[in-house]
């Protein structure tokens, strides 16, 4: 029998003795019959209670209870208080305390249960013809056997109920352990960290959470070690930047004092290239007024030489037209001379019929003769003025080429005319457009003017400034210079090192 958890001497108190179990044992057919109905009732309750029901999750689960149940009261019934009863009893407290089912629902459980085996109990041992008294060791025997059940189920349910409250204090106590290590754990990570802070607060970057944490502040040490790691590399970072500034400003004023002098000197330049604008702007204005009267002008001489062309054209069609008629007129004088030949062949005829005739032909032989006179002279009349006209027409001919050249040539100058025009034309408008722009220019160079005067003034007031931030850096650099960035060659670090020292020492 095992003695775990009092176990005999919950027995000895409750007088569940040897005998006690005997009679417990003599319950176990009654029991193994009875368990499964006995089952059937407290889990069609547990069915019908939400409240209850809630801790089984699925059917599997329910139904692994029941077996389990089912073989508890088999060792139960058998009476032997062993170390698997003890087992089975701690199974139950510690599911139930896990679970959080609570005490009245397992007592109201057993209640259920017990109800069934005890009237199955009376069915058994108190039968019709032994009611009424007639066998007082059979009702003794009963009694005996339901005082052992009563036992056997109150006892079930202390050692449950007593585990339950056990696993409940033990939990307990477990978590009010770990909860006095993390409070612990959690003072020494303040301290830590305060003696940390402290020395930050003393301008100390250098200094780390070193120590051991728990791994749930694991990484609050590791945060604040990269805080003060970002805190480190960016005051040194602006210390750096700092001098750099200064070295900077320096730089910088210096060359706002020359700058500030360069703007006068370029106001002044830019007061002169202003009045040479102007005399600039009036002249190429002038020269584009003069620029349009030649365009003008040559415009005009473009339409005479245009009309002196057509004049010409002309003329030379009328040259044209007399070259025609001379040679019209060499052909006219063609027929003459061929009405001359025949009529000195005919005269010429009628002179040999006369001579023929003899002296009756003596007149018409005078007339023969004298027309043949008339036809030669003829002849050599159109023979003459057949070669003037030939040198006539030659000098026509001549003087048609002269004109048409003198035609090709004014319309070489009058294309030249139109060249020369369309020149002018564009010289009249880019020197329009240059007045234009030398106005822009010259308003634009004034504005310069205006503006170089107030960059002068502006300079002046960021030289100021630059004198001013100059300053201010070396504020900034003496209040970095404060804070221990381990840095060498800062004296006001180490001093303040040797300072902090002195005070955790």
């Amino acid at each position: 029998m095992s003695n775990d958890y009092a176990l005999s001497q919950r027995l000895d108190f409750m007088q569940l003795d040897a005998a006690g179990r005997v009679a417990l044992a003599s319950l176990k057919p009654t029991l193994e019959r009875e368990i499964g109905g006995a089952m059937d009732t407290f889990y069609t309750r547990v069915e019908a209670f939400p409240e209850v029901r809630r801790f089984f999750t699925n059917q599997d689960m329910l139904s692994s209870a029941r077996r389990r149940q089912e073989q508890h009261w088999g060792i139960i019934g058998s009476a032997d208080y062993g170390d698997a009863y003890v087992r089975g009893v701690r199974a139950i407290g510690q599911a139930h305390a896990r679970l959080g089912l609570e005490p009245r629902w397992y007592i109201g459980g057993y209640a259920l249960i017990t109800e069934h085996l005890i009237k199955a109990t009376v069915r058994d041992l108190w039968p019709k013809a032994r009611l009424g008294g007639k066998d007082a060791a059979a009702t003794a025997r009963a009694g005996s056997a339901l005082a052992a059940l009563m036992k056997a189920v109150l006892l079930d349910m202390d050692f449950a109920i007593s585990i339950y409250i056990e696993t409940l204090e033990d939990e307990r106590r477990k978590q009010e352990a770990v909860r006095q290590e993390a409070e612990e754990e959690q003072n020494r990570l303040v301290t830590l960290l305060g003696e940390a802070l402290e020395r930050l607060a003393a301008g100390d970057l250098v200094a780390r959470l070193s120590g051991e944490v728990a791994p749930q502040f694991a990484k609050l040490k590791d945060d604040y070690n990269a805080a003060v790691d970002a805190l480190q590399d960016t005051l040194r970072a602006v210390n750096q930047t700092a001098t750099t500034i200064r070295s900077g400003t320096d730089e910088i004023a210096l060359a706002s004092d020359d700058l500030s002098r360069r703007t006068e000197q370029q106001a002044a330049s830019l007061e002169e290239t202003a009045a040479a604008m102007e005399e600039l702007t009036a002249t190429v204005k002038k020269a584009s007024e003069g620029a349009e009267r030649a365009s003008e002008l040559v415009g005009t001489a473009k339409n005479e030489a245009e009309h002196s062309g057509a004049v010409m054209q002309e003329a030379v069609s009328a040259m044209n037209e007399i070259a025609k008629s001379s040679q019209q007129i060499s052909q006219i004088i063609g027929v003459i001379d061929e009405i001359a030949f025949q009529t000195n062949l005919l005269a010429l005829n009628a002179g040999v019929e006369a001579a023929r005739a003899g002296d009756a032909g003596k007149g018409f032989a005078v007339v023969a003769s004298e027309v043949r006179a008339l036809a030669q002279r003829s002849a050599e009349a159109a023979k003459e003025i057949k070669g003037l006209i030939s040198t006539s027409s030659g000098q026509v001919n001549e003087g048609v080429r002269l004109v048409g050249d003198t035609g090709e040539a004014l319309r070489r100058i009058v294309d030249r005319v139109g060249e020369i025009n369309g020149l002018v034309s564009e010289i009249s408008a880019s020197s329009r457009e240059q007045s234009i722009s030398l106005a822009e220019v010259n308003g634009a160079v004034t504005q310069m003017d205006q503006v170089t005067q107030q960059n002068a003034a502006m300079v002046e007031q960021s030289t100021a400034a630059t004198h001013t931030l100059n300053g201010e850096t070396g504020e900034l650099i003496r209040l970095v210079q404060r804070f221990i960035v381990g840095d060498a060659g800062q004296p006001e670090v180490l001093a303040a090192r040797d300072r902090l020292h002195s005070l955790a020492g």
